[in-house]
């Protein structure tokens, strides 16, 4: 990978604060979301794949997203945990491009499946009778590993693009891990990477969103035809989960990569990036199971 004339060989994460109880508090914190995060994904795994009443498209989305959550999380966790409790803030230009590398992919992989989730549920909601049929496990398959595939092919454009860039201005990224900071610290100009910028924003964010509000618009649709007032509610409660995870995951990043850059507040963006990228993995298994009665019954039967 070429780079500018400033030559890198190491970056310098600041992290959330520098007073040692803070970071302490914030490692317990961290260690304990982490944690949590494991264990609620990997059961969440463990009882699709072992309760057969769980085989269905809905929940194969729902055990790959469970997969996805697991390794998004391990990417930024571990370095932000060592970074609250070591002395040594660096992390090596190489270690720096994985990690950019493979969050990248994870999280374009993330807007892709949920666009391929919200196309579930309307198979689900309008086709019922042929469902099994019309969301055969090819599909999902497909589905799911065209979501990788275009994820991680976009991660490779924007990762050699990103660090051919010249960091003249310093080594010290003021955040736990994101691209803008990161940015901030290359000079020259930059109009071809803003063209890039925007482009991967439209590919991996805005058209899966679109595809999101398209089948709900149809969904709305289907919804609306329905004639008993339950059998309205019952298709509704079925979208309720991904809903409310698109909601929140679409949510914090538009909030961060869709706005003027004069609205730039970097504590407040620290705070939404570490929301989707360690948080929200630990939410998606309790937004999916909480109010699930299969979900429930299959841990039941597990633990019986």
């Amino acid at each position: 990978m070429e780079r500018g004339n400033h030559t890198v060989t190491e970056f310098i994460l600041v992290g959330f604060t520098t007073d040692p109880v803070m970071q302490l508090v914030l490692f317990v914190v961290f260690l304990g979301v982490c944690s949590l995060t494991v264990v609620a994904n990997a059961t969440l795994i463990v009882l699709i794949c072992n309760d057969s009443r769980l085989h269905t498209p809905m929940y194969f989305f729902i055990g790959n997203l469970s997969f996805l959550d697991l390794w998004y999380s391990s990417v930024y966790t571990p370095k932000i945990l060592m970074t609250c409790i070591s002395e040594d803030k660096s992390i090596s230009f190489a270690g720096c491009v994985c990690q950019f590398f493979f969050s990248a992919g994870l999280a374009y992989t993330e807007c892709y499946l949920l666009a391929a989730m919200a196309y579930d549920r309307y198979m689900a909601i309008s086709k019922p009778l042929r469902y099994a049929q019309a969301m055969s496990i090819k599909l999902c398959a497909f589905l799911v590993a065209s979501s990788y595939l275009g994820a991680f092919i976009n991660s490779s454009i924007i990762t050699k693009r990103t660090f051919a860039l010249d960091f003249c201005s310093g080594n010290v990224i003021d955040d736990i891990w994101d691209l803008l900071p990161l940015v901030k610290l290359a000079c020259g100009r930059k109009d071809g990477y803003q063209a890039i910028l925007y482009f991967l924003l439209a590919s991996n964010v805005i058209t899966p969103t679109v595809l999101i509000l398209a089948s709900y618009l149809f969904i709305i649709g289907a919804i609306l035809r329905i004639r008993s007032t339950q059998g309205r509610l019952k298709a509704f409660s079925t979208c309720s989960s991904h809903l409310v995870s698109v909601t929140l995951y679409y949510g914090s990043i538009l909030y961060i990569y869709s706005r003027p850059r004069s609205s730039y507040s970097l504590d407040t963006d620290k705070i939404v990036s570490t929301f989707y990228t360690v948080v929200f993995p630990m939410l998606n298994p309790m937004i999916y199971s909480l109010r699930n009665k299969d979900v429930k019954e299959a841990l039941n039967k597990l633990i019986k």
